[in-house]
């Protein structure tokens, strides 16, 4: 998969993508990330890229005609269309279900990473897809484009190291993952449930399976609600 990241801030990038899991899926062929300078597509000595919002008001928004020029550019830049993501709080919330579609589909990500106050409403007309990761504020698209990244590149083929990794977690189901234990199997007192120590796996799914469901209904039961019984 490529993603292509626009940003006015690509050096916050670097220390997550080459880490861990982002990174070993780039030394393998299976992501591939490159990252693009908004300002670059200015032009003016001053590289603009916001001005102060028609009507009043606090901040800046970002400057419609350098993002548009952005995406239009960057989309030639590989023949498989770009499935273009603008990061905003009126977005679609970002769940697992859509992680996984992303990571199925065109191969191709565009990921526009706002700043300052907002963007010109104009600019949206470029979007596909606008999503949030969250009822809250940040200072901008990077931190939710690396979410993104993240949650949709563990789900790639290879990437994991156990195929089943990325179907054993939480909200796979619609439910939050069970409880998980490793050595010692006694800790200042605290037990590992016996089940996990019998070696009947049939017995071992079935209390995973429970667990999860309780758990999803004391700390998650609007997951529940969304369907997470089926």
């Amino acid at each position: 998969m490529r993603i292509d990241i626009l940003t006015l801030f690509p050096d916050m990038f670097a220390p997550v993508l080459d880490t861990s899991i982002l990174g070993r899926a780039q030394a393998s062929g299976a992501l591939e990330v490159q990252l693009f300078d908004l300002r670059d597509w200015t032009h003016d000595f001053h590289r603009t890229v916001d001005d102060d919002p028609y009507g009043g008001g606090p901040g800046m928004v970002m400057l419609v005609e350098p993002l548009a020029s952005a995406i239009e550019d960057i989309k030639t830049r590989d023949p498989r269309p770009a499935h273009v993501i603008f990061f905003t709080p009126t977005g679609t919330p970002l769940k697992q279900a859509r992680a996984r579609e992303l990571s199925e589909g065109s191969g191709r990500l565009l990921l526009v990473c706002g700043h300052y106050e907002g963007i010109d409403e104009r600019a949206y007309a470029w979007a596909d897809e606008e999503i949030s990761i969250g009822d809250y504020v940040l200072t901008g698209g990077e931190l939710p484009a690396l979410v993104l990244i993240d949650a949709v590149t563990r789900l790639l083929p290879g990437v994991l190291g156990h195929a089943q990794s990325a179907d054993d977690e939480s909200f796979v189901e619609g439910l939050l993952e069970y409880p998980q234990y490793t050595r010692p199997s006694e800790f200042r007192g605290m037990m590992v449930p016996e089940v996990l120590l019998s070696g009947h796996h049939a017995n071992i799914a079935a209390w995973r399976r429970e667990q999860a469901f309780k758990r999803t209904f004391l700390r998650r039961p609007d997951l529940l609600d969304e369907g997470g019984q089926s």
